[in-house]
């Protein structure tokens, strides 16, 4: 009896091996999380349909032709095992297809009653003539978890837990036949006791390395930030708080907690989330300078392509399950993921038990689905032995929302008001009454020798570039997301040395260089924006305390700037809390002021109570995972019934195309001609493209003149084939009638 047909070598894989070997795989997945009976049973059961008769007739009649078997075989197993499981049988039921409803197991589980999948008695026999050990199965009433029962939330993430654990095991050993492999291919535990000392040793001969080339005035604090960290590295599960100002080495601090933490508890990995690609980059290519490349593991979301060629299967199952003892992502493919349905993005869940999960800038949670996030880490650390450390120079006050109310969060800084005070390394300037126009501050702005302007949107970066280069191209520089990564590098490797040297240096840039880039300018024009913003630009204003005085930022709102919707609520806020008053001037790193912005804030944006995150939790409790992925059913009386994306589960409303930049070097420009003529080899030459391809909004691509100049290659992957410019990068201004963005 067989469970696939043959591997290159003709071998057919006999459905009891992949029987056992799937359950023992999600037993010692599920076993992180305290659930391995029930992975073990998972595991057994998932393909037990293909036992029926017709089934392997079916299988036999397309073995040669690549196609589907067409005869359903989910269901059975997941009939058999509901009786004792409940919902969790809808892992069994969408472990090919994704997670579907409460509501669409109980019809699945009709029909089956109603004979509509076959005689289940007789399919039985069979299944259990193969794989005798799951009649005990079949007799385990306590297989899932009680306080699953009891929490109808904690029972939806049980499922995706448990849902994870079978598709990452169902998928390892499938992929295990098909290259022609004995057994699947899992990493050992890596020795994160090893790990923890390797990082510490690399640390210390990094800090030597930098005492030969120069003191910081701040590299004391640093080390105490960094010592305070380890100190709590004995504490327990649970969720912890490195409230710290920017440029103080959270990154570090951050990774030696999580190394040391996972040491004393036995956890199995480091999972560093950050918000942006730029700053996944940047902290991947630190940990693996400190730890090496084969313990570092950098994933995030630029480009989805097909490649089965056998050397590109293990790179693959790295990205789609994590096996590696440190992952740096991003803060949307973390959450994606936890939150999605379909197998390839969910196989990764299950290696957040037990492991410690670092939200870098996780003041830049989106509001609108912040509940069901807060949700799911406090139930992360209680129930599946998770612990999480949030960092950031602005840290959110989650304690006014009900989620965390009653929560016990441990700051890693016992004293950060100090801490800010003795670190303050800028004074404000504030710039708003009467409103100055956006070219009258670049005038402003360029009376200073350093000096960098930080706008909201790339229209406004673009104008300010444009209205320096006139008078003085030559000491003007832009960064935004519309120049590729190897543009953006290029242009701050550039910008450092004229610093470093005393050159003139002018530069404009968008949100981007707010996220942990390392940069330090003496004057820094911030847009007026919320205050976590304004905080995180005065992080590049004087970051290494070298300046006799402090650095200055001024924050000015001048009248014709533009800002991304998003920002209105929280920058309104700002008003409230920050700048000049009748009874002084209160700047962003108040730490008190800081609080009760985030009270107001969350009060202003509703986010408690908010559309979004209301229907996502409702969505949650019903165990309608479809609902909560792309949105619960909303009837219009123009288009009927359909579901609405504004209230499903998303951290970015605006979807992306990865476009890449030919032309922007001859290495680019051979490698996309590489991938034409060879697409076979997408995932290495997709990889290698990485620093050239900027992501489009998918909504400016509607536009038909744009859209014209993307070339599609492969997957959602396309050429663009108009204008680059060498300072700003793409510039469709002249394609579309607005480009707010």
């Amino acid at each position: 009896m067989w469970a696939h047909s043959g591997d290159g070598h003709g071998r057919w894989h006999r459905l009891s091996a992949h029987a056992r070997s799937t359950a023992s795989l999600s037993a010692r997945f599920a076993r992180e999380f305290g659930a391995e009976d029930l992975g073990y049973a998972l595991g057994l059961f998932h393909d037990a349909g293909k036992a029926a008769p017709c089934w392997q007739e079916g299988l036999a009649g397309v073995a040669d032709t690549g196609e589907a078997v067409g005869v359903p075989h989910k269901e059975a197993g997941a009939g058999w095992l509901a009786g004792s499981i409940g919902p969790v049988a809808l892992a069994i039921l969408g472990h090919h297809g994704g997670l579907t409803s409460a509501g669409e197991l109980s019809d699945k589980l009709e029909a089956l009653n109603a004979g509509a999948f076959g005689d289940l008695d007789k399919i039985q026999i069979e299944f259990l003539r193969e794989v005798p050990e799951a009649q005990e199965v079949l007799q385990h009433r306590g297989l899932v978890p009680q306080l699953w029962r009891q929490d109808p939330l904690l029972c939806e993430l049980g499922i995706r837990m448990a849902f994870s654990a079978l598709v990452d095991a169902d998928h390892l050993d499938t992929a295990a036949h098909f290259a022609g492999w004995d057994a699947p291919r899992v990493r050992a535990e890596a020795d994160m006791v090893e790990l923890a000392t390797l990082f510490e040793q690399q640390r210390q001969r990094m800090l030597t390395a930098r005492r030969e080339s120069g003191t910081s005035p701040i590299d004391a604090i640093r080390e105490t930030v960094y010592q305070r960290a380890i100190e709590h590295t004995l504490g327990p599960t649970g969720i912890y708080r490195m409230p710290a100002p920017t440029g103080v080495g959270k990154t570090l601090a951050a990774a030696g907690f999580g190394l040391r933490h996972a040491a004393q508890h036995g956890k199995r990995r480091v999972i560093v989330a950050v918000p942006f690609i730029t700053v996944t980059e940047q902290n991947a290519g630190v940990y693996r300078g400190l730890l090496g490349n084969d313990n570092v593991l950098e994933h995030h979301s630029a480009v989805t392509a097909s490649d089965d060629s056998k050397q590109q299967i293990r790179q693959r199952t790295l990205a789609e399950n994590w096996d590696s003892p440190v992952v740096v992502t991003t803060t949307v493919q973390l959450f994606h993921s936890l939150f999605g349905r379909k197998p390839m993005e969910m196989r990764k869940v299950h290696r957040l038990a037990n492991s410690v999960i670092v939200l870098d800038e996780v003041q830049a949670l989106p509001l609108r689905v912040l509940i069901p996030v807060l949700n799911a880490l406090r139930m992360l650390s209680e129930h599946f032995n998770t612990t999480v450390l949030l960092t950031s120079a602005t840290q959110p006050s989650f304690e006014h929302l009900g989620q965390w109310a009653d929560l016990k969060v441990t700051d890693i800084v016992d004293d950060p008001v100090s801490l800010y005070r003795n670190l303050r390394r800028v004074d404000y300037e504030w710039w708003l009454a009467p409103r100055p126009g956006l070219l009258e501050v670049a005038d402003h702005a360029a009376k200073h020798e350093q000096v960098l302007v930080v706008v909201n949107t790339i229209a406004d970066a673009r104008t300010i570039y444009q209205h320096w280069a006139e008078s003085d191209p030559d000491s003007v520089w832009h960064l935004s997301t519309r120049m590729c990564p190897a543009h953006r590098r290029t242009v701050l490797a550039t910008v450092r040395k004229r610093l470093a040297r005393g050159e003139h240096v002018r530069l404009v840039s968008t949100q981007l260089i707010e996220a942990g880039v390392d940069i330090d300018l003496p004057t820094v024009y911030r847009a007026m924006a919320p205050a976590e913003a304004l905080q995180q630009a005065a992080g590049r204003a004087n970051r290494e305390g070298r300046l006799e005085g402090n650095g200055k930022v001024v924050v000015f709102d001048a009248h014709d700037m533009s800002s991304p919707c998003g920002y209105r609520t929280g920058t309104d806020v700002t008003r409230q809390h920050f700048g000049p008053s009748d009874e002084g001037t209160t700047d962003p790193d108040n730490l008190t002021a800081l609080c009760d912005y985030y009270r107001d804030l969350y009060r202003a944006s509703d986010t408690e109570n908010g559309a979004r995150n209301r229907a996502i939790q409702e969505n949650r409790a019903k165990l309608d995972y479809i609902a909560v992925t792309n949105g619960p059913f909303h009837t219009t009386p123009h288009s009927g019934s359909k579901r609405d994306p504004n209230r499903a589960f998303r951290m970015l409303d605006d979807d992306t195309v990865p476009v890449i930049v030919a032309d922007y070097d001859d290495k680019a420009a051979t490698l996309l001609d590489r991938l034409k003529r060879a697409p076979e080899q997408a995932g290495q030459l997709i990889r290698a493209l990485q620093p050239y391809i900027v992501a489009l909004p998918q909504r400016v691509l509607k536009d038909d003149a744009v859209s014209a100049m993307c070339e599609p290659i492969v997957g959602d992957l396309h050429a663009w084939n108009g204008d680059y410019n060498p300072a700003y990068g793409i510039d469709t201004s002249n394609l579309i009638n607005e480009e707010v963005w």
